[in-house]
């Protein structure tokens, strides 16, 4: 910590800007509340998301499709699809990156969209609840690994202080203390990809949603961010995850989600998604998917 505090300040001394001052521009059938038991389902415990007949549609293409989705708390839920069939949408809609046509969304049992607008009073207020990871890291390339996980907590009004050490223990949490001054460029994808789930936890969302969190990684850094995920869900967080990467799904979902054409195809267990499939479209997307994978 000391070490981190010196550089800061260092780097203030020499007129370097740290991230407080730095201005940048804005980066069907059985549901997964069903097969929850109801032991868990606790008076009072409201899923963290609750999706009914979402519908939204580009230019005329209609990209989600009257889809009907629950999320309960302390769960990862994998979305897994072609591309193009409307995945990334359905998790930028939850924290409205993207307008949804029609249809609701609750966040922490609060309406956010309803009747066809958005009705959330504090959009900032439901980021900070939500909180993303993005495909491409999306890291200030001239900030620090600890500046840019404090940049956010400093603009929302934590004090410098108390946000550095929140950062240090948000980075020593996704195993990256020793890499606090690295800037991204001198990091591997794997660790940039950590320093933006530290980033993402900063504000102490109720909810990560991940969009393809490693598709640009090696196998290795794979494998170090899914040890985080892991670390994450033990922590109770909820999780939403996007991706290709189907032995990362069953690997770490608790829920399957299988979206084709705007529409959610099959939902279940891991196990019966990706072994006991009942819907011809989910068998032969699997088929193609397992075609597709290089020989061992």
């Amino acid at each position: 910590m000391n070490r981190i505090e010196a550089a800061l300040e260092a780097r203030k001394e020499t007129g370097v800007a740290t991230s407080p001052s730095t201005e940048v521009a804005e980066p069907a059938s059985k549901t997964f509340a069903d097969a929850v038991p109801e032991e868990s389902q606790s008076a009072g415990a409201t899923p963290v998301v609750r999706i009914e007949h979402l519908c939204k549609s580009f230019d005329g293409r209609v990209v989600l499709d009257a889809i009907d989705l629950t999320v309960p708390r302390g769960k990862i839920l994998s979305i897994i699809g072609q591309s193009g069939g409307g995945k990334t949408t359905l998790l930028r809609c939850i924290n409205l990156l993207e307008r949804p046509d029609h249809g609701s969304i609750q966040v922490n049992g609060e309406a956010v969209f309803a009747d066809g607008r958005v009705v959330c009073p504090d959009l900032a207020a439901l980021r900070r609840s939500v909180g993303m990871v993005f495909q491409r890291f999306n890291l200030f390339p001239h900030l620090t690994a600890v500046e840019n996980v404090m940049l956010a907590q400093v603009r929302a009004g934590t004090p410098s202080r108390t946000a550095l050490e929140r950062s240090v223990s948000l980075l020593r949490r996704v195993r990256l203390a020793h890499r606090g001054l690295a800037y991204p460029d001198q990091m591997s994808g794997g660790e940039q990809q950590r320093v933006a789930i530290a980033r993402a936890l900063a504000l102490r969302p109720s909810i990560l949603l991940f969009d393809e969190p490693t598709s640009s990684l090696d196998p290795e850094s794979t494998v170090e961010v899914l040890q985080v995920m892991r670390a994450l869900a033990q922590d109770g967080m909820t999780m939403i995850l996007v991706t290709h990467e189907l032995p990362f799904a069953r690997g770490v979902a608790d829920w399957v989600v299988f979206v084709d054409g705007g529409r959610i195809v099959e939902q279940g267990p891991p196990e019966e998604i990706f072994d006991r499939p009942g819907q011809e479209r989910t068998r032969a997307f699997l088929s193609n998917e397992a075609a597709a994978q290089p020989d061992a």
